[in-house]
């Protein structure tokens, strides 16, 4: 018997309904069966495309011609690749079928959505084909989309950003032997559009004012000019980081994750008290009256849990920033909800993953997740006409609209 893939019966409620369920899969599993055939030729040939080891090997790459398959989720045509003596044989589409199984759409699922390992990979190719391949031929296939996250990740971006919030998923990945927890940092850009758009992601197992330096530094590279304000959760490094990479931009620290993280320190029966006082600092409707708040807090809570309260006070100006904008503005750019809300969204797709085998893996599975999630980000974000003319009143000489 066939061994198939665990997929958890919960899986379809990430998506609203059958034909949302239909396009996203139709769409994964077209660009998985042309990334596998693009693998199947540089393992035929035994070099990369365009690599100098093809010159005088006697066979060479010849484009491609479409082919039409049918599918349990519709007909996709996908492009198979010839080379010039006319031996190339695909095992992912052969030749004179037109119809693919439900196991190879499994294969092409789990290949891009769970970070399956290369044994894996081997069994299910094994299982499903009747073809031993080797492990280097399956990293030629599926290091395919790695091609498709490099592109992703170094495309070029739009000059100027209203707003940036930053955050990262922490994933167990294996490493030396050894399981370690390591974070996936992710950007989401506002544009002058009111679209939010995943600038890219960047592993790491720690952070360090280094470290944000790379990211910043990759983001100017890419053609950002000006940030104007940047939501992020109190990142180590990140205040000095982004001062000498876009010095003009306001750092705005996440005021949820700050009641948070002070709400830690405070007893259970405490909590809703305190909590309560916090949100008069936040609530309050002018800078001063938000002062006043805070210097009744520290009075009435400084004995017992000083600490939480010196956090308040060590990262004031940071946490405070929002009050120089008008309200339209302020809802957006006190709380990093939104790429909380990317991450959550991330969450369904590696959530059956409890290990990635490698960095790459994890890398391959949360990209393909915000590729779909970012599907859906086809709207501006809510009373954007009014939020646009705050920010040009505010932002009049750094905005190009």
């Amino acid at each position: 018997m066939k061994k198939k893939l665990n997929i958890p019966k919960d899986f379809w409620k990430d998506f609203k309904d059958r034909k949302d369920f239909d396009e996203f899969f139709g769409e994964l599993f077209q660009e998985g069966i042309n990334q596998m055939l693009k693998g199947e030729m540089t393992d035929h040939l035994g070099y990369e495309k365009n690599s100098k080891d093809g010159d005088n090997s006697g066979n060479s790459r010849n484009g491609d011609y479409p082919k039409t398959l049918k599918t349990n989720l519709g007909e996709i045509t996908v492009n198979v690749p010839r080379d010039r003596n006319g031996e190339f044989d695909p095992k992912a589409v052969p030749k004179h079928e037109t119809r693919l199984s439900d196991e190879i759409a499994e294969v092409i699922i789990g290949l891009y959505s769970r970070g399956m390992s290369t044994a894996d990979i081997q069994e299910q190719i094994d299982q499903i084909y009747g073809v031993q391949v080797d492990s280097s031929s399956v990293s030629n296939i599926t290091n395919t989309l790695l091609e498709s996250i490099k592109e992703w990740q170094s495309r070029p971006l739009e000059e100027v950003y209203f707003v940036v919030w930053m955050d990262g998923i922490s994933i167990k990945i294996r490493h030396n032997g050894k399981v370690v927890n390591k974070t996936i940092y992710l950007v989401i850009g506002l544009t002058q559009e009111g679209l939010k758009q995943v600038l890219g992601m960047w592993i790491s197992e720690n952070e360090s004012a280094s470290f944000w330096m790379n990211v910043l530094t990759d983001l100017k590279a890419r053609g950002v000019k000006d940030i104007l304000i940047a939501s992020t959760d109190n990142l180590n490094g990140f205040t000095d980081s982004i001062k000498g990479v876009f010095p003009d931009t306001v750092t705005q620290i996440c005021v949820v994750h700050q009641v948070r993280n002070s709400l830690r320190y405070v007893v259970w029966k405490e909590k809703k008290e305190f909590a309560a006082d916090m949100k008069e600092i936040y609530h309050a409707a002018t800078l001063e009256a938000a002062e006043m708040a805070l210097d009744n807090f520290e009075k009435k809570w400084d004995h017992k849990y000083a600490y939480a309260v010196r956090s308040w006070k060590n990262n004031w100006e940071n946490l405070t920033q929002f009050f120089d904008y008008p309200l339209e503005i302020r809802k957006i750019v006190y709380t990093t909800n939104i790429i909380e809300s990317l991450n959550r969204g991330i969450r369904k797709y590696t959530k059956t993953k409890s290990v990635f085998p490698h960095d790459q893996a994890a890398m391959k599975s949360v990209y393909l997740a915000i590729s779909n999630i970012e599907r859906k980000w086809t709207m501006p974000i809510q009373n954007w006409g009014m939020v646009l003319q705050q920010f040009l009143i505010k932002f009049e000489d750094r905005c190009r609209i």
